[in-house]
């Protein structure tokens, strides 16, 4: 046989490319951590429970033929109805609709949203199935859910909704396939939505209309959000007649990692699913405030993740626009009760500042006093710029410390230089002084003066508000 080569049209990759072993992947990468852990340092543990691996093999398909085995438009509708999706700018729920968007909005996590909702949907199939029949029942219903920024999550969330909703039905044994397909309304998320830096709102509904539509909504609506109307259509105009994704029916199937992804959730969620079930149905469930302490829970921690900068909302509480003061807009009332808008902490304490300059004509001014060791007086400047910048004050660099007009001093350098640093400082200025970082010996540096630590695991708005109040910033 002549050699596999271009000229010859005879190209066989395989052979230069042999299979790897999943044991030889984990040995090479094993190998770059150098003793790290493995898993601290790349499985990501989701909102939901669930261990993301670094990377997917065939290996991580196996059990889930059935789901692979259906194309789009086919049971268990995993794929999508085979359609392409619909631009629904006017779309308003009916009354009957199930409202898991209403879920992500209150705080509800992804296996929360589809349990919830795959409950709410059973019991309203029950209870009109019992005047007819239940294809024509089934017909009737109509899914809205809330896509958010973690991309291959809303994927795999929309994915599982179609396959649990097809496995709910099928328990009523309808007499056509047909009956199992979800009617599946998305709309972009104001969860993760901003009055800081507004045109980021943009980019987020762009992902998340990616997400939608990968996932295989039917119908689409990407709400404004501090832009204008037209934009939110044209991200939707450009994903199908500038990027062709009306061209392709379930992109993401076959990925290792989406239907690893998919099958993880459906899981999940079935569980919680059967744990309504078990305690008397979704309406049951929601009288008992079971629903609501869950989500609750998963509300509280999204809080404090958002608080402690663990996760990051660009423009929000990271990386702000310096120049911008103050929020730009108001929003206007969410139509849901009890919603969440992540950035809403930050955003009151911009106000706050941005009112108090009002009155006093001078914003409160931080001083970054670099000294010391290169590295990692860069990399605390850098922090505290972003940090204090998240308040809306005036934050500059500095390697002088007299005479700068400081209403708060921040020590930039190396944790065995702050001592020596601390004691000069301190002593020279009635400024309040305070480090970056986290050094062990933080007693002599209290001792010497200073007056608090900021670093990667302060609480941002309970430490912005403190130093508001040392201001004295009216509520």
């Amino acid at each position: 046989m002549p050699d596999a080569t271009p000229e010859n049209g005879a190209l066989r990759l395989g052979a230069d490319f042999p299979p790897v072993s999943t044991e030889a992947w984990v040995a090479a990468i094993q190998a770059d951590l150098k003793g790290a852990d493995y898993d601290k340092r790349l499985i990501w543990r989701t909102e939901e429970g669930l261990a993301v691996k670094p990377f997917y093999r065939a290996e991580d398909l196996k059990g889930l033929e059935s789901q692979l085995a259906s194309c789009p438009g086919q049971t268990p509708y995993v794929r999508g109805s085979g359609e392409t999706w619909t631009i629904a700018q006017e779309y308003v729920p009916g009354p009957d609709a199930i409202r898991a968007d209403l879920l992500h909005e209150q705080g509800a996590h992804a296996v929360q949203e589809l349990g919830y909702a795959i409950a709410a949907g059973v019991e309203r199939l029950a209870n009109l199935s019992a005047g007819k029949s239940v294809d024509s029942a089934a017909r009737e219903i109509e899914f809205v859910f809330a896509v958010g920024p973690l991309y291959f999550i809303e994927i795999a969330k929309l994915r599982a909704a179609r396959m649990l909703w097809a496995s709910a039905v099928a328990a009523f044994q309808p007499k056509t396939p047909e009956a199992a397909k979800m009617r599946l309304a998305v709309r972009t998320a104001r969860r993760d939505k901003s009055t800081c830096d507004r045109y980021t709102n943009l980019l987020r509904v762009t992902t998340e209309a990616l997400s939608a539509i990968i996932g295989g909504c039917d119908a689409l609506t990407v709400e404004p959000f501090g832009f204008d109307e037209h934009l939110a259509v044209n991200v939707q105009r450009i994903l199908r007649d500038e990027s062709h994704l009306d061209a392709v029916a379930d992109p993401a199937g076959g990925s290792y990692f989406i239907e690893s992804l998919t099958a993880a959730l459906a899981r999940e969620a079935w569980r919680v699913f059967q744990q309504v079930e078990a305690a008397g149905g979704f309406a049951a469930a929601q009288a008992s405030g079971a629903v609501d302490a869950a989500v609750a829970k998963s509300r509280e921690a999204r809080e404090k993740a958002v608080a402690m900068r663990r996760r990051v909302l660009v423009g929000v509480n990271n990386y702000p626009n310096v120049q911008e003061k103050a929020p730009e807009f108001t929003p206007e009332g969410d139509a849901s009760t009890n919603a969440l808008r992540l950035a809403a902490p930050f955003e009151r304490i911009r106000e706050r500042t941005a009112r108090h300059a009002a009155g006093t004509g001078k914003f409160p001014k931080v001083v970054l006093l670099r000294r010391g060791d290169v590295k990692m007086r860069g990399a605390r400047v850098n922090f505290c710029l972003n940090f204090f910048g998240c308040a809306g004050f005036d934050v500059v660099e500095s390697e002088e410390y007299l005479n700068t007009g400081a209403d708060l001093i921040v020590l930039c350098s190396s944790d065995p230089e702050y001592p020596a640093l601390a004691q000069e400082v301190c002593a020279a200025v009635k400024t309040p002084v305070i480090v970056a970082g986290n050094p062990k010996e933080q007693a002599e540096l209290v001792a010497a003066g200073v007056q608090g630590f900021v670093h990667v695991q302060s609480d941002a708005v309970q430490t912005l508000t403190d130093w508001q109040d040392r201001f004295g910033m009216g509520k």
